[in-house]
């Protein structure tokens, strides 16, 4: 298999050297007569005196984001600046997102099941296979990897394969399992939701009843994003996921305080819930990641507990629904591909 690499660029931001390499790579790995092939671009970061210090790659979660952009420090991500102190820090832009030949809706014109088929191909082994190709390129024997959420997961797809070229290995909450599924995952997820909605009501009561407003809103058509998108109670609730993050009940407070009507609520709603336009393999991709060769069949609505359905003033976290591919105009074009 042929792998080339474009020239180098480097770029100074403040006090960050960032230098930006782009490799083309096959699309399937696994089979060395499909010529197709995809970029795959990973920025090195580094701090003045920092450029020869060890390589600490980040793998994103998601699946379907790119990794985050470093311009200066102190920067986003808030672990960057310790990070710099100690590595050079690759952030690679999983396949299919960023620069990394990033599928968007352009991809839909080749119909549904070429784009599934696409899809296959952006896995975690595949994206491990990336990885290993950026570390030869980089001329690393070695390096360390930090894996976030779905980057946990394809860190251990990359343990389980080329442990050989890993120094020390990371995980921020993306410990996942290959002998539970995706409804058990789920299932959990909704305990979770149930306890932080509690949680979060006791705090502020008061916005128990108007979350219930809300919702009739909703259930009445009458909350419409800027985007013209008539948001569903279901998407609404998903507004709750801000809770799996330790300060997310400020912008979840901030957000039912608004006045409905005005379009502070209507921007802030749509920044607030987890699934969007912008990144599609978000929604397209979620379930699958949790599963180990089967069929999802929309777990997350399937194992809806009956609480959550008499009770709509319950949050929901990362919860995809099969409805959302007929009412939320950005997901629309992709119904073929979810339900392939």
């Amino acid at each position: 298999m042929t792998i080339s690499a474009a020239p180098v660029i480097r770029r100074r931001m403040m006090d960050l050297t960032l230098e930006e390499h782009t490799l083309t790579v096959p699309l399937v790995w696994s089979d060395p007569s499909d010529t197709r092939t995809i970029d795959v671009f990973a920025s090195v970061v580094s701090r003045e005196g920092g450029e020869d210090l060890p390589y600490l790659v980040f793998l994103q979660g998601g699946p379907g984001s790119e990794a985050p952009r470093a311009l200066h420090a102190p920067a986003a991500p808030s672990w960057l600046d310790q990070a710099l102190a100690h590595h050079r820090v690759v952030m690679i832009d999983q396949r299919g997102t960023g620069r990394s030949t990033p599928v968007g809706d352009g991809i839909l014109s080749r119909g549904a099941e070429a784009v599934a088929e696409h899809l296959t191909h952006l896995r975690a082994d595949a994206i491990v296979r990336d990885c290993e190709a950026m570390r030869e390129h980089l001329g690393a024997e070695r390096w360390n990897v930090l894996g976030q959420s779905f980057g946990g997961f394809t860190t251990l797809a990359y343990l389980s394969t080329d442990a050989s070229s890993i120094d020390r290995a990371y995980l921020t909450g993306g410990l996942s399992t290959v002998t539970r599924g995706p409804d058990e995952v789920y299932a959990l997820c909704y305990d979770k939701m149930r306890d932080a909605s509690e949680r979060y009501y006791r705090r502020f009561p008061e916005h128990r009843e108007r979350m219930r407003r809300l919702v009739d809103l909703a259930a009445s058509g009458d909350i419409v994003l800027p985007s013209g998108e008539v948001v569903s109670p279901s998407r609404l609730r998903s507004a709750g996921s801000a809770l799996g993050t330790n300060d997310g009940w400020q912008t979840l407070w901030q957000l039912l305080e608004l006045d409905p009507t005005s379009n502070a609520f209507r921007y802030d709603l749509a920044a607030a819930m987890p699934f969007g336009g912008r990144n599609p393999l978000y929604f397209v991709f979620h379930e699958s990641s949790y599963a180990n060769g089967h069929v999802t069949g929309w777990s997350a609505e399937r194992v809806e507990p009956a609480d959550f359905v008499e009770d709509v003033t319950l949050f929901t976290g990362e919860h995809i629904r099969r409805d959302w591919t007929e009412t939320v105009p950005a997901f629309q074009p992709w119904r073929d591909v979810a339900l392939a």
